[in-house]
């Protein structure tokens, strides 16, 4: 009888054996009686057909095993960067990681950022040197890169095996029976979060609090319509720090927040997504399916940032790189019947500000449409700080809902600064705030005209905060990646010359008798051209890594985003566009 619940991560770099490891683990717990194969598309946790034909994992999935007292459930996550989203999400509902390093390949560049997420996220973990049978191998060698580059914390297991053969599986299932299971309340309200939508609307959700049980209530279009654990049983509840297969939810999306969700952790925010693409349908006719498929998988991945310009009839999306554009453009085809065309990958920048800016719109003036008092100061903040939203007014000077309409209405608006691009690293402050209570007629109906709404304060927010964006002023920003590569002593001469065409900054240049390693930072638009040249220039013998280090300043004239929609700051435009 089981009476703890463990949700662990199972974490890689692309081909460490992640998925390969989730299945050992199921074999030998007695979960499942024949072990399955990435490379034979026979694996428990890789159902996509897409999954099992490139042999990857590109969507995170569950299983689950029995330990004594212990029900446990993997969370399979995808190692390739390209799905990166997939992984910051997972971790939102881990308790615990396994996190897997390859004998052979050693610490990757994935690697580093996994572990640096998992410290930051303060997530127990232990790691696995996975292949210690392949030719290679080096257990050894890894021991010191894992000490060296990941720094794991004091007491964190560091075990070696195979998940092929299984050796040293028994010693990891022992490490996880010690886990520590946090503490949570069955008679708290219900707080889950959605981490993971099936095709057919079916999502997981990972319970932080309370119980949720079929035929419960959440709000007023969405009921609880059927519940399945991991392994595909029918539930009557999920309890607290479960996770479970819920259907019944009104249009559902990724991070969606049942009840308060105080206690869910904070996303990863491992890698911003760093280029697009405007995508269309081969045929024309299908075009309306075509943003059907979109939606939807815009539901399963929110960072793939959909935007429809219908000024220039286009639609934008935010990928990681090409596998990720070859997955879409193949679900697209397959499960909504629609052939779509991608335009070639950009960069995207972001836009920081640059100094200090305010404006305000008074109720009941002739320069302002709307029955709402607004007023916004932006502000610089440190990198890496993101947006956050501050009052500088009473926090029940008004509504509750006005004030969350102008919190919306601000994260809206900075998607789009005075480049196009989006703007972070900044604090929006509310300083003016004013309203007109609710007025009725005589006979006791609503009047509009006489009375504030929500849709008045995010309609006003727009224009005030692009007009405090352009007083503060931005700066755009690409984004940068570290890279490092090794190759032959004789080949660095030529490389280094390539790189200096190539806007690099080289940081490190290490050369002995037999090798030599290049470190440095490169514009992410011109990392692909030079890895594509590294084959001549080194003979074949060049290994290349690179992940995204930080966004600089462009260097000349700022690149230009086209706008989607009527642009707040054209006041005239935007209020015939926006009416009250």
């Amino acid at each position: 009888m089981t009476s703890r619940t463990l949700n662990l991560g199972i974490l890689a770099h692309v081909d460490a054996g992640k998925t390969t490891l989730t299945e050992r683990l199921l074999f030998d717990t007695g979960t499942i009686d024949r072990l399955g194969s990435v490379d034979r598309g026979t694996s428990v946790t890789d159902t996509m057909t897409l999954e099992r034909r490139r042999g990857i994992t590109i969507r995170t999935s569950v299983a689950g095993f029995t330990l004594g007292d212990l029900r446990v459930n993997l969370v399979d996550t995808p190692g390739h960067p390209d799905f990166i989203a997939e992984v910051e999400r997972a971790l939102t509902v881990l308790d615990g990681v396994v996190l897997v390093v390859s004998a052979v390949e050693g610490v990757q560049s994935q690697t580093r950022l996994l572990m640096r997420a998992l410290h930051r996220l303060e997530l127990p973990t232990t790691l696995f040197i996975n292949k210690i049978d392949r030719a290679g191998a080096d257990v050894d060698v890894v021991r010191a890169q894992i000490a060296g580059l990941l720094k794991p914390t004091p007491g964190t297991v560091v075990s070696a095996g195979s998940a092929r053969t299984g050796d040293g599986v028994g010693a990891l299932l022992t490490t996880i029976a010690g886990m520590t299971v946090p503490r949570s309340d069955p008679h708290a309200p219900a707080e889950a979060t959605v981490f993971s939508i099936e095709r057919d609307r079916g999502v997981w959700v990972r319970m932080h609090n309370g119980t949720l049980r079929v035929r419960d209530r959440l709000g007023r279009r969405s009921r609880v319509t059927a519940l399945r654990s991991p392994d595909g049983c029918h539930l009557e509840a999920l309890g607290p720090g479960e996770i479970g297969l819920l259907t019944g939810l009104d249009h559902p999306r990724v991070g969606d927040r049942i009840g308060s969700g105080g206690t869910a952790r904070e996303v990863a925010n491992l890698q911003p997504t760093t280029l697009e693409t405007v995508v269309d349908a081969a045929d024309p006719t299908l075009r309306g399916r075509l943003l059907e498929g979109l939606t939807a998988l815009a539901d399963q991945d929110p960072l793939i940032n959909l935007r429809l310009d219908d000024d220039r009839s286009e639609v934008r999306l935010s990928l990681h790189g090409e596998v990720q554009r070859e997955v879409i453009a193949t679900r697209l085809e397959e499960e909504f019947g629609v052939v779509a065309t991608f335009q070639p990958l950009s960069v995207v920048c972001i836009e920081r500000v640059i100094g200090s800016g305010h404006a305000h719109e008074i109720i009941d003036t002739p320069t302002n449409a709307y029955l709402a008092t607004v007023g916004l100061r932006i502000d610089p903040a440190p990198v890496g700080h993101g947006v956050s939203f501050e009052l500088a007014v009473e926090a029940g000077s008004m509504p509750p809902a006005f004030f969350t309409a102008v919190r919306s209405a601000v994260d809206e608006t900075l998607q789009q600064g005075l480049h196009g691009w989006p703007v972070t690293d900044c604090v929006v402050t509310m300083t003016h705030s004013g309203y007109w209570a609710r007025q009725s007629h005589s006979h006791g109906t609503f009047d509009k005209s006489m009375s504030s709404t929500a849709g008045d304060f995010r309609l006003l927010t727009r224009p005030v905060l692009m007009r405090a964006l352009r007083a503060a002023g931005t700066t755009v920003c690409e984004p940068v990646d570290a890279f490092t590569l090794d190759l032959l002593p004789e080949q660095v001469p030529a490389l280094l010359s390539e790189l200096a065409r190539a806007e690099v900054d080289v940081t490190h240049t290490g050369i002995t008798a037999t090798e030599a390693r290049v470190e440095g930072v490169i514009p992410t638009r011109l990392a692909d051209s030079v890895q594509r040249r590294l084959p001549d220039l080194t003979s074949g013998e060049g290994v290349w890594e690179s992940t995204l280090d930080h966004h600089r300043p462009v260097r000349g004239a700022p690149p230009q985003r086209p706008r989607v929609g009527v642009d707040p700051g054209d006041c005239a435009a935007y209020v015939k566009a926006n009416p009250r």
